[in-house]
């Protein structure tokens, strides 16, 4: 019996290092695996964001327009599209009004400031959206014009 014991233990020794060796096999694999993912990934990265910035630098002229259009419609009391032409003053008094609005809507005056707000907003946005190209950048980029 003792042989036959002798025999297990020499078996599994040896099953055990064949083991340990398959295990050292797959975990180089992993890495390696591992490690094209990664760069793979950094690659992608780095494409996406390189077209993200060259997105986003070209955001002048139609794009911006479109944009800040379609914010004065849809947010236009928010005062989101002020903002986003650089004019924090008048964004903030958009804003302001907005929260006034909100804050005294239980009495009458606040529902007019709400809607007056909105009604500034529908307004600029239609304005942004019927300019031309040349005549949005030249009169809210460059010239600075702050209202309608």
């Amino acid at each position: 019996m003792s042989d036959e014991n002798k025999d297990f233990g020499d078996k599994a020794e040896d099953a055990f290092d064949n083991a340990k060796e398959s295990a050292k096999e797959f975990s180089e694999d992993a890495k390696e695996s591992a490690k094209e993912f990664s760069e793979s990934a950094k690659k992608t990265a780095n494409e996406f964001t390189a077209g993200a910035k060259e997105a986003f630098s070209g955001a002048g002229g139609e794009n911006k327009k479109v944009l800040v259009g379609i914010l004065a419609i849809i947010f236009g009391s928010l005062g989101v599209h002020k903002f986003l032409l650089g004019y924090q003053k008048e964004g903030f008094i958009l804003l302001g009004a907005t929260v006034i609005g909100y804050i005294t809507v239980c009495f009458v005056i606040g529902g007019f400031i709400l809607t007056a707000t909105a009604v500034v907003g529908l307004i600029e946005g239609i304005i942004y959206l019927t300019k031309s190209d040349e005549e949005f950048y030249n009169t809210y980029q460059v010239g600075r014009k702050p209202w309608f």
